[in-house]
């Protein structure tokens, strides 16, 4: 095989695994999961030190916590998700706090804006899960203003819910070439991505704690509404289906804090903010 050839090979068709991306966020309900996490938001909004009147971009934004966030802080937001549902989820919710932000609909590797259009760009477990990794870095450096900020908050390899991919990954593979969402959670791989583009990078460890009635009440929410493990469940058959219901449970069961018969279990992740060259 020569060289061409090898790379054609090697080289991931990105939009076709979007497409089943796609697909599977949309499935489910994600915002029932989604708002439970909106405490991140508002840890990052501070972080980023978000003020009034400065342009915000929310990247891969699903039901919008970060753009509620950004919001109220009287910010000028936009959201932006490749799920029109998340998108109208995440208005539905600005309009029933009454607040004010617009809603777009983008890829996150192909961003509808010009160069320098933002003070602010963010994202909240969203832009980690892009297939072309690299690419979507590059376009969140490219429409934030020099001397702005990029926000980050990123699963770490290491945490549950790290954990819980590393299980999905054993029944069904990821496409080949396609890197582990996971490396966002790792300065290295921050630094890679961003390092040339940044005057500084700071990362925080941080966990957001999961609490759910009981682990079986998280299966039962996350099996139903979170659209990777709805899929995952969906694609295998009623023993694999068993055996991932087991291993998922047994991990849960090693994360869980509590005593009491309810789920608490915190799960790390990489707060980051990049202050843009």
């Amino acid at each position: 095989m020569n060289a061409t050839a090898t790379l054609v090979a090697q080289t991931p068709d990105f939009e076709a695994i979007k497409t089943k991306q796609n697909a599977a966020w949309s499935s489910g309900d994600y915002a029932i999961v989604g708002t439970t996490l909106q405490i991140v938001g508002e840890q990052l909004a501070e972080a980023l030190d978000v003020r009034s009147g400065q342009t915000v971009l929310d990247v891969a934004a699903g039901n919008g916590n970060f753009t509620l966030a950004a919001a109220r802080r009287w910010a000028e937001v936009t959201s932006t998700d490749y799920v029109p549902a998340l998108l109208e989820r995440g208005a539905e919710r600005a309009r029933g706090e009454r607040l004010t932000a617009s809603f777009h609909f983008a890829d996150a590797e192909d961003l509808p804006f010009t160069d320098g259009n933002f003070d602010v760009v963010a994202s909240t477990y969203g832009v980690m899960f892009t297939p072309n990794q690299e690419q979507a870095a590059a376009e969140m450096l490219r429409v934030c203003r020099p001397g702005g900020r990029i926000g980050l908050a990123n699963w770490t390899p290491e945490s549950f819910v790290g954990a819980i991919f590393k299980v999905i990954g054993r029944y069904l593979p990821p496409p080949q070439g396609v890197k582990s969402p996971a490396l966002w959670g790792t300065r290295q791989h921050l630094d890679t991505l961003f390092g040339a583009g940044a005057r500084e990078i700071r990362v925080t460890e941080k966990d957001f704690v999961f609490r759910y009635r009981s682990p079986e009440h998280f299966m039962e929410i996350f099996r139903a509404y979170y659209g990777p493990i709805h899929k995952a469940f969906a694609a295998l058959d009623a023993e694999r289906q068993a055996s991932l219901h087991e291993d998922l449970m047994g991990l849960i069961d090693q994360h869980n804090v509590a005593t009491d018969g309810t789920m608490v279990a915190p799960s790390a992740y990489l707060e980051v903010v990049v202050e843009r060259r």
